[in-house]
């Protein structure tokens, strides 16, 4: 299953020594085929050693260290996906929340022609806070509204960061809409969606939304107004507002 019409599991990382071993060792036992692409955001910990020492004994297993002052979720999402050399791509977290063995349908929904194919929790009410569940829904329906604004296809998770896609189509739409990304942002599926051609075959597969299984959770107040960059004009005017609010 490697080579160019293999796979490639893209991982995002931002001090993730905690779990970072565990998740690309996983990942390499149950996808054998699997290539691992880490896109580390300058971590201050050991996540850059962790994977090194894997990479060196590993040819499918790669590292990439981004450049500083080019730090942001979605922006490493996207250079992953431009890096990717094979048909398809899978984006993952690498702290267990999302399941690996939840990879497998992802993969077979490509194989079998979808052009995106989104995990979608099955429970989020298990979210760490009533805080996060609620600020979790908001997102979505915000987001919902915007594709809608855009004659775009919608999804039951937009604001998941478990989805798969064929690579060539997702590299076009980054080259093309580069400059509309919010790159610091945090929801790299929700800026696809709204620029993947109309007639995109999407599929879901659902999936149990584990716990953070080690290290610190990212959610922060920046993380919703980076959202609402994403959300257009009127999504702009709520963020600058939450920005003097809160003196960012």
């Amino acid at each position: 299953m490697s080579g160019e019409d293999g796979c490639t599991v893209i991982l995002p990382t931002y001090n993730e020594e905690a779990n970072i071993g565990r998740m690309v060792e996983t990942l390499r036992s149950m996808y054998p085929g699997f290539r691992v692409l880490v896109m580390d955001d300058n971590s201050k910990d050991g996540t850059q050693s962790i994977v090194s020492a894997i990479a060196e004994g590993d040819p499918m297993v790669r590292l990439v260290v981004r450049a500083p002052e080019d730090r942001g979720l979605s922006a490493s999402i996207f250079e992953g996906i431009e890096l990717t050399e094979t048909e398809y791509f899978i984006n993952m977290d690498s702290d267990f929340q999302h399941p690996p063995s939840a990879l497998k349908d992802i993969f077979a929904q490509l194989k079998a022609g979808a052009d995106l194919s989104i995990g979608v929790r099955k429970d989020r009410s298990n979210l760490s806070s009533f805080t996060r569940w609620v600020g979790s829904w908001g997102a979505h329906y915000l987001a919902a509204f915007t594709l809608r604004m855009h004659d775009r296809q919608i999804s039951s998770d937009i604001m998941s960061g478990l989805f798969g896609g064929r690579t060539d189509m997702c590299k076009e739409v980054i080259q093309e809409h580069r400059q509309d990304f919010q790159m610091r942002g945090f929801k790299a599926l929700f800026d696809l969606m709204k620029y993947v051609p109309k007639d995109t075959h999407i599929e879901e597969t659902v999936f149990e939304f584990g716990e953070r299984q080690g290290g610190e959770s990212k959610l922060s107040s920046g993380i919703i107004i980076s959202l609402l960059k994403q959300c257009d004009g009127w999504g702009m005017f709520l963020a600058h507002t939450a920005e003097k609010v809160l003196g960012k």
